[in-house]
């Protein structure tokens, strides 16, 4: 892991779990969940306080296109692919770290030259969700349909809610360590290595949402 290293600018306590500043909304949302949970927290884009931090959170509502565009504007793409310390995504922080998100494409015309080249983290894709026409976003509380044998998912059960903001989604795949089912079955988190990514936002799950928060800054 690596150790936090104080910057000029922050206090040696402050600068230990950091949210990444993206330039996207829900900054503020996020940080205040950490805040009632007891634990500091930075929301920062400097790049030397991201490296030394314990903690990294991405967090996230927008458009993948958008926050990829920051994202190289800020000069973070590969800070952020080279992090080794814990790091966990919200909604849309979960599928920046996959390889590409189909957000652009025209659903009249099937095609897209707007792939969003995402960070390649993970190596899935986030695809319009298969809602098999239910109303889109997929908004509101659902319940998780499988839930595997990790850390950060101490204490967390299949029917478990969560609340879901999202028209899309990363598929089942080998990293997908719980789904859940909205017309079809889709990734609710993921993993790879010290990446951990939730589609739905724990920030606003009430006290499970609080709960994977929690155990994600004590691993």
């Amino acid at each position: 892991m690596v150790a936090a290293v104080p910057s000029s600018s922050e206090g040696t306590d402050r600068s230990k779990n950091v949210i990444v500043d993206t330039g996207c909304a829900n900054l503020s949302s996020v940080k205040f969940a950490i805040d009632r949970l007891g634990f500091s927290v930075t929301i920062t884009d400097d790049i030397d306080v991201i490296k030394a931090a314990d903690k990294v959170i991405f967090p996230g509502v927008g458009s993948a296109k958008h926050a990829m565009a920051n994202i190289i504007d800020k000069g973070l793409v590969a800070t952020l692919q080279n992090l080794t310390q814990p790091v966990l995504g919200f909604c849309l922080g979960m599928q920046l770290m996959t390889r590409s998100s189909t957000e652009g494409i025209s659903s009249t015309e099937g095609v897209s030259d707007n792939v969003v080249e995402c960070l390649n983290i993970i190596p899935t894709l986030v695809e319009p969700l298969n809602a098999q026409g239910n109303r889109l976003p997929h908004m509101g509380w659902n319940t998780l349909t499988s839930v595997a044998d990790h850390p950060v998912l101490k204490g967390i059960n299949v029917d478990d809610y969560f609340y879901f903001v999202h028209s899309f989604a990363a598929p089942i795949s080998k990293y997908t360590i719980a789904s859940c089912q909205y017309g079809s079955e889709f990734s609710a988190v993921i993993a790879k290595d010290n990446f951990i990514g939730c589609q739905f936002h724990p920030e606003r799950s009430g006290a499970l949402g609080s709960k994977i928060i929690k155990n994600f800054l004590e691993l």
